[in-house]
């Protein structure tokens, strides 16, 4: 399961498909494989995250931070009209989600960036469904970190699971973010909202 956020097993084997979801009453078709997060749907969790996402109408950029094969940066570009970059440290994820780009007739920059490593520029938001995964320290490496990538008044949303951490997250963002809120709960996932 640590392929999923590390740098691309070539020795993993391909075998792409094709799925289909329904967000904010507009229909997605992403192409998956294996060695990337949720292959088989729209993970419950990134779910969850998408029905709860509020965007500014003064947003105008925005950074899907581990995008995976796209489905939070195809949502921020369609649905609500943003300038989109995308980031993973998985080259098979963005390699499929140049692939989404184009499948969805959508427009974003994708590359490579271990967390916010390669990334050198500020947002007007930042989206994640983190990789919990990867421990304690590197996720809230990567919640301390989007302070650092927006825009005064930007705001960084992500989405954590009760039994992965949320209370515990939710106590350490609002000592980074000048307001912190729950913008929804479902099924045992948080989606956290930190305005810098």
């Amino acid at each position: 399961m640590s392929h999923y956020f590390t740098n691309n097993d070539k020795t993993l084997k391909s075998n792409p498909q094709v799925i289909a979801f329904r967000v904010h009453d507009t229909d997605f078709s992403c192409t998956t494989d294996h060695g990337v997060f949720s292959k088989d749907s729209l993970d419950r969790g990134t779910a969850v995250l998408l029905n709860h996402l509020k965007v500014e109408a003064t947003a105008k950029t925005a950074l899907d931070l581990g995008c995976g094969y796209g489905p939070i940066g195809l949502v921020l570009h369609r649905v609500f009209g943003l300038e989109v970059d995308m980031v993973d440290v998985n080259e098979r994820a963005l390699s499929l989600a140049t692939t989404n780009i184009k499948q969805n007739d959508a427009i974003a920059t994708v590359f490579y960036s271990d967390g916010f490593n390669d990334v050198n520029r500020s947002y007007d938001l930042i989206v994640s469904n983190p990789p919990i995964r990867v421990g304690k320290e590197k996720l809230y490496q990567l919640l301390s970190g989007a302070v650092h990538h927006l825009h005064p008044g930007g705001s960084f949303v992500f989405v954590i699971n009760k039994k992965h951490g949320a209370k515990s997250a939710l106590h350490y963002v609002e000592t980074i973010y000048s307001s912190v809120e729950v913008l929804g709960k479902d099924k045992g996932f948080y989606v956290i909202t930190c305005k810098k």
